[in-house]
C-alpha cells in the first residue's frame, strides 16, 4: 500500500504555484487547425494485415479514469454529435460501472459499415482485493480468450472451460494495442497497489509484443490554465509534470503519454477537444497497425529451419 509520504514525494515538485506557470512555447507541436485532416485520415485507415479485420484496442485504468467516456468521445467525433455508446458513470464513483466485456465499434454513417478499429472496455482497477478487474482476466483479454459479453467476477477470474472462455481465439480477437487511462487530477493520489496491478498487465503486454499507450484524462480539471484554454495543454508546466509523474509511476515513456479532455458535460462538439482526441487515436492506431504488420510476417518454425539446413 502506498504511504502518504510516498505519494507526496511524487507530487512534491508540483506546487499550487506551478499550476499558474506556463512555458513560452508549446513543448509538443499540435495541429490545432487540423481536425478535418486528422479525421479524414482515420476514416480512410485500412489495416496492413489483410488477415485481420480491425485493430482491437483494449482499455484499462483505475475506476473513474474515463475509459467509457473516451470511447464515447471518439464516437462523438465520428458521428458528428454527442452520443452514449459506452455507458459511463460519474468520475467520482468509487466502483467500476463496466462489468461485462463488450466490443464497441464505430459506425460509418455513410455506408452503415464499421471502421476497422474497435474498443474493448473492462472493469476498472481497484485497490482492495476482490474488487475491480482481476489481472488474470485482463491477461486473457490481451490474448483473445474472453468472449463477448462475459461478465467479470473480481473474486473468481475466468478459467478454461468456463462459458465466457474463448478456447480458440483468432488473430482479430486478441488485443493489438493496450491503452491505459489515467486521470491527470488524481495521478499522485492513486494507490500504489492499483499502479502495481497496471504495471503487471503492462509486463504481460510487453511479453506478448503488444504496443502500449497512456491517455491522460481530465487535464482541464487538473490545471486552471488548461481549463481556461485547452490549447495551452502543452504549455502548462503542471500538465507536463503530471505526464512525467505518470511516466515514473507506470514506466511508460513520455512520448507514449497523450493528454485529452473527454466529452462529459458538453452537448456540442469542440474542435480543440477533437484534435487532442483524434491525435491520440491516430497514435494508438499507428502503434496497433505496426503490430498487425508484424503479425503478418511469417515466422520460421524449428521444422522449417531444419528442413532448410538439410536442403542446404
Amino acid at each position: 500500500m502506498g504511504t502518504v509520504e510516498s505519494r507526496q514525494s511524487l507530487s512534491q515538485p508540483i506546487s499550487a504555484l506551478t499550476k499558474s506557470k506556463a512555458y513560452k512555447e508549446p513543448w509538443r507541436k499540435t495541429p490545432w487547425g487540423g481536425r478535418e485532416e486528422l479525421l479524414t485520415g482515420l476514416k480512410a485507415y485500412v489495416p496492413r494485415n489483410a488477415d485481420i479485420e480491425h485493430v482491437r484496442i483494449l482499455l484499462d485504468g483505475p475506476v473513474g479514469a474515463g475509459k467509457s467516456s473516451f470511447i464515447n468521445s471518439i464516437n462523438n467525433i465520428f458521428q458528428n454529435k454527442t452520443t452514449s455508446k459506452a455507458l459511463a458513470d460519474s468520475a467520482m464513483a468509487d466502483q467500476s460501472f463496466t462489468i461485462t466485456y463488450k466490443t464497441h465499434k464505430i459506425e460509418n454513417r455513410q455506408t452503415g459499415l464499421y471502421y476497422p478499429f474497435v474498443f474493448n472496455d473492462v472493469m476498472g482497477f481497484e485497490k482492495a482485493s476482490g474488487k475491480g478487474v482481476h489481472g488474470d482476466d485482463l491477461s486473457k483479454a490481451l490474448t483473445g480468450h474472453v468472449k463477448e459479453n462475459h461478465k467479470f467476477n473480481p473474486i473468481s477470474p475466468l478459467t478454461e472451460g468456463d462459458r465466457g472462455y474463448n478456447d480458440n481465439p483468432s488473430s482479430s480477437d486478441r488485443a493489438h494495442c493496450l491503452v491505459s487511462l489515467m486521470p491527470a487530477d488524481k495521478i499522485s493520489l492513486i494507490d500504489d497497489d492499483v499502479v502495481k496491478k497496471m504495471r503487471t498487465i503492462r509486463l504481460v503486454a510487453r511479453d506478448l509484443g503488444i504496443p502500449q499507450v497512456v491517455i491522460l484524462t481530465r487535464v482541464d480539471l487538473a490545471c486552471p490554465l488548461v481549463k481556461k484554454n485547452l490549447k495551452e495543454v502543452y504549455q502548462s508546466k503542471y500538465i507536463k509534470n503530471m505526464m512525467k509523474t505518470c511516466s515514473i509511476r507506470l514506466g511508460v515513456p513520455v512520448n507514449c503519454i497523450l493528454p485529452v479532455k473527454n466529452y462529459h458535460e458538453e452537448i456540442d462538439l469542440d474542435k480543440d477537444m477533437d484534435v487532442l482526441l483524434l491525435r491520440a487515436l491516430k497514435q494508438i492506431i499507428d502503434f496497433g497497425d505496426d503490430f498487425l504488420k508484424e503479425m503478418a510476417v511469417p515466422v520460421l518454425t524449428i521444422t522449417s529451419v531444419c528442413t532448410m539446413s538439410v536442403t542446404v
